[in-house]
C-alpha cells in the first residue's frame, strides 16, 4: 500500500473508532451500548487494514476477550485541577516524540475504595484527553503494561464534562502494543497505578496470559 493509501485507511480507522464511541454516548443503556461496542470493535479488528493485528492474526481472530459487563465499575469522578502541569515525553519510532501534560486528577470511589487517576492532555495539533492506568490485575488477567480509558485523538470519549466525569472501566482497552510487538505505545506513568484489581474491560489478548 502507498503512503497516501496508508494515511487514508488510518483516517478511516480513526473515524470508525470515533463512531463506536459516539454510539456509546447516545445510548441510554450502558450495558447494551457495551455489547454493541464489543461486536463492532471485533469486526474492525477482524476486517480493517489498520487493525492493530497483523494479517496472520486477523485470519485466526474471533473476538477480543473481556470481563463480563458489571455496572459497579461505571462511576462518576470529580476533577481536581490544582495539579502540577508536568509534561511527559515518549519516543515513538514511527511518529517521533509524543508529549502529554497532566491537567487534572480524577477522584472517585469504586469497589468501596477511594482512588485517584491523573488526566493528561496530548500535546500537538488538536490535542486530546488521555487517561491510561495500571492496576493489580496487570500480568494476571490483563495486559502487564496497563490499559486506556480515554484517548480522544482516536475518539475514545465516554461523554464526560467538568461537572460529570465518567469512568466506565467496562470500556478499558489495551494499547496496540498488547497485540503485536511492532507497535510502541505510551504506557501509564507510576502515578496512575490503582492498588485494586480492575476486573472489568478488556483482558489479555487471545492466546496470551
Amino acid at each position: 500500500m502507498t503512503i497516501a493509501g496508508e494515511l487514508v485507511t488510518l483516517a478511516d480507522w480513526r473515524r470508525q473508532v470515533a463512531e463506536l464511541y459516539a454510539a456509546v454516548r447516545h445510548e441510554s443503556d450502558p450495558g447494551y451500548a457495551w455489547r454493541a461496542f464489543r461486536a463492532a470493535r471485533d469486526h474492525l479488528f477482524k476486517t480493517h487494514a489498520q487493525s492493530p493485528l497483523a494479517a496472520e492474526q486477523r485470519a485466526a481472530f474471533v473476538s477480543l476477550p473481556y470481563f463480563r459487563y458489571d455496572p459497579a465499575w461505571r462511576v462518576q469522578g470529580t476533577l481536581d485541577e490544582q495539579v502540577s502541569r508536568d509534561t511527559f515525553a515518549v519516543e515513538l519510532p514511527a511518529e517521533g516524540e509524543l508529549r502529554y501534560t497532566r491537567v487534572a486528577r480524577v477522584h472517585f470511589t469504586v469497589q468501596q475504595t477511594a482512588a485517584v487517576l491523573s488526566l493528561f492532555w496530548l500535546e500537538g495539533y488538536g490535542g486530546g484527553l488521555f487517561l491510561p492506568f495500571r492496576d493489580a490485575s496487570n500480568g494476571q488477567t490483563t495486559y502487564p503494561g496497563g490499559r486506556y480509558l480515554y484517548d480522544t485523538i482516536k475518539g475514545a470519549d465516554l461523554n464526560s464534562s467538568p461537572e460529570r466525569f465518567i469512568l466506565d472501566f467496562n470500556f478499558a482497552y489495551n494499547p496496540s502494543c498488547a497485540y503485536n510487538e511492532r507497535w510502541v505505545c505510551p504506557l501509564p506513568p507510576p502515578e496512575n497505578r490503582l492498588a485494586i484489581p480492575v476486573v472489568a474491560g478488556e483482558q489479555y489478548p487471545a492466546g496470551d496470559g
